[in-house]
């Protein structure tokens, strides 16, 4: 028998939803004039990472896909290519998350870190593999250190705003 939705899915994957496509929309912002310096952070994949280590169950595969898919076409990314890599980073960390429940901070912090450069590294050499065009290395370095910084502002406010906090071990079915 197919089984219903659960309310707690459902809402949590529309604020999900309503929270990407709002940072979308704020990056899509003319918000400097002229001269563009330093990279700001991807807040769209810091929150896609924090929501999955979070509530795992309230985040599915395809609303990810969906999610980034949009970012992509709307950034003027090759299409598909920046999605398939987050979808395979965000169920890697999901995979992870029982390990890291009980952990400090400070272990997920190192280990979306570790996560983000390998995601960025693939995305980097896909491109250059089927001469698509490549950044700047340097604009790259300066866009991961900027995620990985701001990780901890980003589980901060969608704690303080969203109410996301990290899922306890009688929450859900799955075995720690």
């Amino acid at each position: 028998m197919i089984q219903l939705p659960t309310r707690s899915f459902v809402l949590g994957t529309l604020v999900f939803l309503f929270a990407a496509w709002a940072l979308l929309f704020l990056r899509l912002l003319p918000l400097t004039q002229g001269f563009m310096g330093w990279p700001g952070p991807d807040m769209g994949l810091a929150l896609i990472l924090a929501w999955v280590l979070r509530r795992p169950d309230q985040l599915s595969a395809p609303v990810i896909v969906l999610a980034v898919l949009v970012e992509d076409v709307m950034l003027m990314r090759p299409l598909g290519l920046w999605t398939a890599i987050v979808l395979i980073g965000s169920e890697a960390a999901r995979l992870r998350e029982p390990r890291w429940r009980d952990q400090p901070f400070m272990v997920e912090w190192i280990g979306i870190g570790v996560l983000i450069g390998l995601m960025m590294l693939g995305y980097r050499v896909t491109q250059a593999l089927f001469m698509l065009p490549v950044a700047a290395l340097g604009q790259v370095i300066l866009q991961y250190l900027a995620t990985v910084a701001a990780y901890p502002v980003v589980i901060f406010l969608a704690r303080w705003l969203i109410g996301l906090r990290r899922i306890r071990h009688g929450e859900t079915g799955r075995t720690a």
